[in-house]
């Protein structure tokens, strides 16, 4: 019902309108002149013409006019406002009939026209409704603005309010219901969402506390076996005879002692919580480097250069897990042989790795760094996808740059060390 009262409210304007479009377009045509009373004119002055005197009007009251002489002169007129000329006549549509008393022109007859004053008097009428109408048409429209600003602007602005705060993290605020509006049910809905959601972050709390002591748990057991290698190697480096061996345990005493470094990172943070490691960069000399990649290059894949001496602000454990990714990447997914630049520009310290392997689809490469992504020719080699992400986000924290690009032989790395006193 009050449907069809908004909708008949809305249309009586447009209806108003249309008729009186309707009726001014059939009563603005010409209004035609009345051919008898005309006539009758015509006959009464052909009549006294010799007598030269205004006709009276007899009967129904007969039309305005004046008359004129074969000469175009004015002889008499009933009213001021008739034409007075031929001219003028044409131009107000008037009526003009010669006048022939002894079968010869005499003069001119013009009979005014009504049909402007008529036209006129339709127009201000027509004007009026329309003017009513539209008046009528802002009334209603502003009716109907304040009931849908109340019905579903106001609704609206709560749940957006509401989406808002529940974007926020805020959960506990309900959503109050207004049965009222047509979107009381929508109202009920938002909240179960919001209570479900409440239920899902108490959830994921409980599992994130689970899974981070399911990893302190794990590290903790992982302790004895890397202890009980970094032993074995400790005993068989004392026992080796050779340069060779003593070497290869000097590597496995080395890989234990960043596996324990590694395993105390676990307690306080996850991959996921990436950003809780702590990267803390200071002054390290560059000579540095070339144990680093030592220690990285096990399979002796790469010929180390010299070092330019300078001082560079880097994480020393930071920096080798940066070098540890990349030679382990270029291991598992090229296996050739490996190029290693150095140089500095511009204050910073450039180390540039380089293998034989091809490299990687150039639309592959502006995701190389993301988190979990690898490239298509990974294959079935293990891996997560973490390591260039880590290694990216352990440069830019010392304030250096980790650049992935096609080399001329296969994919290059380069890792943009800051020098001391230059970093930011």
């Amino acid at each position: 019902m009050k449907k069809t009262i908004v909708l008949f409210c809305l249309l009586l304007p447009f209806l108003a309108q249309a008729a009186a479009l309707i009726l001014f377009a059939e009563n603005s045509q010409a209004v035609p002149q009345d051919t008898i009373a005309v006539n009758d004119i015509l006959k009464t002055i052909e009549a006294r013409w010799n007598v030269q005197e205004i006709p009276a009007a007899q009967g129904s009251p007969m039309p305005d006019f004046a008359v004129l002489d074969k000469d175009g002169q004015l002889l008499w007129k009933t009213a001021d406002f008739v034409s007075e000329s031929i001219h003028a006549a044409i131009q107000h549509r008037d009526t003009i009939l010669d006048i022939c008393p002894n079968g010869e022109t005499a003069g001119k007859l013009i009979v005014y026209n009504t049909a402007e004053e008529i036209f006129s008097s339709q127009k201000q009428t027509a004007v009026c409704i329309f003017i009513l109408s539209l008046l009528f048409q802002a009334l209603v429209l502003a009716v109907f603005i304040f009931y849908f600003e109340r019905t579903f602007i106001r609704p609206f602005q709560k749940l957006e309010d509401f989406a808002q705060r529940v974007a926020g993290g805020c959960l506990d605020i309900p959503l109050a219901m207004d049965r009222k509006n047509i979107f009381g049910a929508f109202t009920e809905s938002f909240d179960l969402m919001r209570t479900e959601l409440k239920k899902a972050k108490s959830a994921e709390a409980r599992a994130s506390e689970e899974k981070k002591e399911l990893v302190a748990k794990l590290s903790h057991d992982i302790r004895t076996p890397a202890a009980s290698i970094k032993a074995a190697s400790e005993l068989g480096l004392a026992l080796s005879e050779t340069e060779r061996m003593k070497d290869n345990y000097t590597q496995i005493i080395r890989k234990a002692d960043q596996i324990n470094t590694l395993i105390t990172d676990l307690f306080t943070a996850t991959l996921k919580e990436l950003q809780q490691l702590p990267v803390e960069p200071c002054e390290i000399e560059s000579s540095i480097l070339a144990t680093l990649l030592e220690n990285a290059d096990y399979l002796h894949h790469a010929v180390i250069p010299d070092i330019p001496e300078c001082l560079l602000y880097a994480d020393k454990l930071r920096l080798q897990q940066v070098i540890d990714n990349i030679f382990a990447n270029s291991y598992k997914y090229a296996d050739t042989d490996i190029t290693i630049r150095v140089c500095q520009r511009k204050g910073c310290f450039i180390l540039e790795i380089e293998d034989f392997g091809g490299g990687v689809p150039p639309e592959e490469l502006a995701v190389m760094k993301h988190k979990f992504q690898r490239g298509s020719n990974a294959k079935d080699a293990q891996g997560a996808g973490l390591g260039l992400y880590i290694s990216d986000y352990f440069m830019k924290e010392m304030g250096g740059e980790l650049i992935v690009k096609n080399g001329e032989n296969g994919l290059n790395v380069k890792v943009v060390i800051m020098l001391a006193g230059r970093a930011a």
